[in-house]
């Protein structure tokens, strides 16, 4: 079927309305009206081609909010009507051990991301949800709890899951001392859902004027990393960071930050290395760690642990006619803290 979308030709366009091919729903699939998209700077990354490997058109989006709208004849888990998610991949071997064990995200063989991989259905490339509807294996797309606003879970199937996986990989609970470096898109939520685990929250940030909304999403104590005596203080006193900083850092500052067995979760993806000092890590048997999203089964818990404790991404909403400013804003980090298409704005776009 042909839809409308919202996508990029070259890596020096901007995005722009154009039309993409659907495939008909199989036995075991789940077509999706699509209702919210968020803006991840995943997105922005792969239609400027800045990690390599983009196929053009780009159509992004992997943080989807929509009503089924058709089912195929053996799906079981949905029916049409259904208010569903749908993250960052639509598909895997489901057969290598990792995929077995409920890492899709660590599939060994032929993972297929929301967008930008090739759709083994079709041998053509899988698009995104800045366009009216989308068809996925049921395996892949997620229940969405009744009480949550649903604009503000779409950043949940990226952001909500990146930060919790490695929260509760490394035990973020009661009695634990958590550090989250930076306040954005991940950041914010890290912050959320580490209060809501139970543990205590040290944010960390460069900007005197996020320590109010800090305290406000959360946090407990607010450290200004250019400021030496509070970093000083907070030597050796975490049990665990989440690093969601993209951009060059000082990682062995943080490192220090650790308690004797403590873990750096590196979440952010800066595009060039990161030098580590040995002696950050064997001065107090530190650990650094890297975190991908999650498999499906853990954002589905996710997914109801925000149910539960009421958590939704901060949020501004817009329309598709505003998504390249978005792009120029999430780049000077103007945005607190996610944006999201509205894509009923698409819909009605009469072109």
């Amino acid at each position: 079927m042909s839809i409308k979308a919202y996508g990029n030709y070259a890596p020096e366009k901007d995005l722009e309305l154009l039309k993409i091919e659907r495939r008909n729903v199989t036995p075991t699939d789940v077509e999706i009206d699509i209702l919210f998209c968020g803006i991840c700077h995943s997105d922005i990354h792969t239609v400027k081609n800045e990690w390599g490997g983009a196929t053009y058109p780009v159509v992004p989006g992997h943080e989807i909010v929509g009503k089924v709208t058709k089912i195929g004849d053996k799906v079981s888990k949905f029916k049409v009507g259904d208010i569903v998610g749908v993250g960052c991949l639509v598909d895997s071997c489901q057969h290598c051990e990792n995929c077995k064990n409920d890492f899709e995200q660590f599939c060994e063989n032929d993972k297929t991301f929301t967008y930008n991989s090739v759709d083994k259905h079709t041998n053509g490339m899988t698009y995104g949800g800045y366009s009216e509807n989308v068809v996925v294996d049921e395996k892949f797309v997620l229940n969405v709890p009744s009480n949550l606003d649903l604009a503000g879970t779409a950043p949940l199937l990226c952001a909500g899951i990146t930060t919790y996986s490695p929260l509760k990989r490394w035990g973020a609970g009661p009695g634990k001392k958590v550090g989250v470096v930076g306040i954005g898109g991940l950041g914010h939520m890290a912050i959320k859902i580490a209060k809501a685990m139970g543990a205590y929250v040290v944010v960390f940030t460069s900007t005197a004027a996020k320590t109010q909304d800090a305290v406000r999403l959360g946090a407990d104590e607010v450290v200004l990393s250019s400021n030496e005596e509070q970093m000083t203080n907070a030597m050796s006193t975490l049990n665990l960071i989440i690093d969601t900083v993209s951009a060059q850092h000082e990682i062995n500052t943080y490192l220090q930050l650790l308690k004797v067995d403590g873990t750096l979760v590196l979440v952010g993806a800066p595009s060039e290395p990161l030098p580590v000092s040995a002696f950050s890590l064997i001065g107090g048997r530190r650990n650094f760690a890297g975190s991908l999203i999650g498999g499906i089964a853990e954002t589905q818990e996710m997914l109801d642990f925000c149910g539960k404790h009421n958590i939704v991404s901060d949020i501004e909403l817009i329309g598709v006619n505003d998504i390249n400013n978005a792009y120029e804003r999430i780049l000077k980090s103007d945005v607190r803290y996610r944006f999201v298409i509205d894509i009923a704005s698409l819909k009605i776009n009469k072109n």
